[in-house]
């Protein structure tokens, strides 16, 4: 087995060859200025810095800057978004988008940095993991729970992620060097709803409390592994048309109750105050001044389940913290409007999800950025620098997640920098320093499946998040408001505009059949302007079929398998 080294600075330490004989003794000595995985893992210390390590390796599968994430790919493959990015740009996320390699003969190796990143924090995971019986806890049985079920957990979700993209992958759960085939998925799935399990059964329940949001936003709880299981439990068993094993249609809906009772957790008032974008304007007085003003709920807010944190001091230098991804799918051309920040005018919205948001709705303009009637599309600037660089133009971005814009406009129709996006410093790398965090899983998401597990309170739980869409700044419900049964129909359909965006749509429509998801985001005719031309945007069922909905194995770890790992059908 590779021993992986973690140096430590010494200072002071100064050893001599002329100074001491080469013996035995001193070459069996354990290095005095090395840490390695044979021996750093010696107490609950030690423990919780891995800990922070495994955190830090499924943060990098974003941070490091894959040329797809898995949220951006997850948009890209779901009817709500089309590639976009630049009209000069590689057409790698037209192969993504579309499914298929004519855009792009030379695209083989799509997800190659996504591969890696995932592999590298499965390893950390590992690490510990295994680590387990040589780590000297003390008696503090709960804290080794907590440690070990949150890097369980974490291990989980990583692989969640890869058998859902890839189907069949390799399935490590020890550090090894050793080329290790591809796992048949159901083995997958059942080392998943293991991970997970422990984490729910061994994370204590007061471990990161709601109320201490401020210090531990983004820990694994036991209600977020819970939650997780009944993902897993609907994708599952919606894809592979079976029950996995471990894990019952029973147990998945007592997690979701759990979740609920707990009372840690409440949707948040304003779908808006959920989003940066959407609950922030810059206004402007008399005297040319202007003055952000913001309803955000913060991170970490009463519907937050679990997410993945980010941070602003990310550099070229090797300090990863940043959410890379949310740079791709900003606004393309520059700064034009505040809060809206740079970004490189990846998937752009589909308009049939425009379309699809009821009159009265609040999540659509709080999901959506509409460039035409926010006063962006009639901007010279935009019109020489966003249009016409612009791939596969709507007139529509996503909100939800935009780049913040580091600058307001001035009364001269000039950009001023400012120190304050939430009383941080703004002097940063607009690629490098976006600082939203992932909300991988909101309490929303429990109600609504909750109430498609079957509960008796089904019909309650839809209506919290149906009405929430509809409520009024004094509380009342919309005029438009229209009350709806929670069938199963509904539930999708509530699903995909309260979702939208989030990296849940294109799973959503999985688990309904490959067919079934494949027709829906079939398109054939929708009309778009790619570098201000007038274009036909097509996407055919028959390559997500033929597919079966997976993505592409990158050719270089294929490979490097020696050929062990084989190709998904139709790539």
């Amino acid at each position: 087995m590779k021993t992986n080294k973690i140096f430590i600075v010494a200072l002071g330490l100064a050893v001599s060859a002329g100074l001491v004989s080469c013996s035995d003794n001193m070459l069996n000595t354990a290095s005095k200025t090395q840490t390695t995985t044979a021996n750093y893992y010696r107490n609950a210390t030690d423990a919780y810095y891995a800990l922070n390590g495994v955190y830090d390796g499924w943060q990098g599968t974003v941070s490091k800057g894959p040329t797809f994430s898995f949220y951006t790919a997850s948009e890209m493959m779901a009817d709500e978004c089309l590639g976009g990015t630049g009209y000069t740009d590689a057409r790698n996320s037209q192969v993504v988008d579309r499914f298929s390699t004519k855009q792009d003969v030379s695209q083989n190796d799509l997800y190659e940095s996504l591969w890696t990143y995932y592999y590298n924090a499965i390893y950390r995971a590992n690490e510990l993991i295994i680590r387990t019986d040589q780590i000297d806890w003390e008696g503090n049985t709960a804290l080794q729970g907590q440690y070990i079920g949150e890097a369980r957990a974490i291990r989980g979700i990583l692989y969640f992620d890869l058998t859902r993209m890839f189907g069949n992958v390799p399935l490590i759960t020890t550090p090894t060097k050793d080329l290790v085939p591809a796992t048949p998925a159901d083995s997958i799935y059942a080392q998943i709803i293991a991970d997970l399990t422990y984490a729910a059964e061994n994370i204590p329940a007061k471990a990161y409390p709601k109320s201490s949001a401020a210090q531990n936003d983004g820990r694994i709880t036991p209600y977020a592994a819970k939650a997780m299981l009944a993902r897993v439990y609907l994708f599952y068993t919606g894809y592979y048309g079976k029950e996995p094993v471990g894990l019952t249609k029973a147990q998945a809906l007592q997690y979701c109750e759990d979740v609920i009772n707990s009372g840690e957790y409440q949707l948040v008032k304003s779908f808006k105050n959920l989003w940066p974008a959407a609950s922030t304007a810059w206004t402007e007085d008399a005297n040319g001044t202007w003055t952000k003003e913001s309803t955000y709920a913060g991170a970490g807010n009463s519907e937050t389940i679990l997410s993945m944190k980010f941070n602003y001091d990310s550099d070229w230098n090797g300090n990863n913290n940043g959410n890379r991804s949310i740079v791709f799918i900003g606004v393309r051309g520059g700064i034009f409007k505040a809060p809206y920040g740079q970004g490189w005018g990846a998937c752009t919205v589909n308009t049939k999800l425009v379309q699809a948001y009821p009159s009265g709705d609040k999540r659509r303009e709080a999901s959506i950025i509409d460039i035409a009637n926010e006063g962006i599309e009639t901007m010279k600037a935009y019109q020489d620098q966003g249009i016409k660089d612009q791939r596969e133009y709507t007139g529509y971005f996503i909100k939800k997640y935009s780049p913040q814009s580091k600058y307001v406009k001035q009364s001269d129709g000039s950009w001023k920098l400012t120190h304050d996006i939430d009383g941080l410093n703004a002097n940063g790398d607009f690629q490098t320093n976006q600082y939203q965090d992932y909300v991988l899983m909101r309490y929303a998401d429990v109600l609504l499946m909750a109430a498609e597990l079957g509960s008796s309170n089904a019909q309650k739980y839809f209506n919290e998040v149906h009405q929430r869409a509809y409520q009024e700044s004094d509380g009342t419900l919309s005029s438009d408001y229209v009350e709806m049964s929670a069938t199963p129909e509904n539930i999708q359909k509530e699903r995909r505009l309260e979702f939208a965006f989030e990296g849940i749509r294109y799973w959503d429509l999985l688990r309904q059949g490959v067919t079934t998801a494949a027709n829906t985001i079939a398109e054939s005719s929708t009309q778009v302007l790619s570098g201000g031309n007038k274009e036909t945007y097509e996407v055919s069922a028959q390559d997500i079929i033929s597919k079966k909905g997976l993505c592409q194995i990158p050719l270089t770890e294929i490979q490097l398998s020696n050929y062990k790992l084989q190709q998904n059908p139709g790539w």
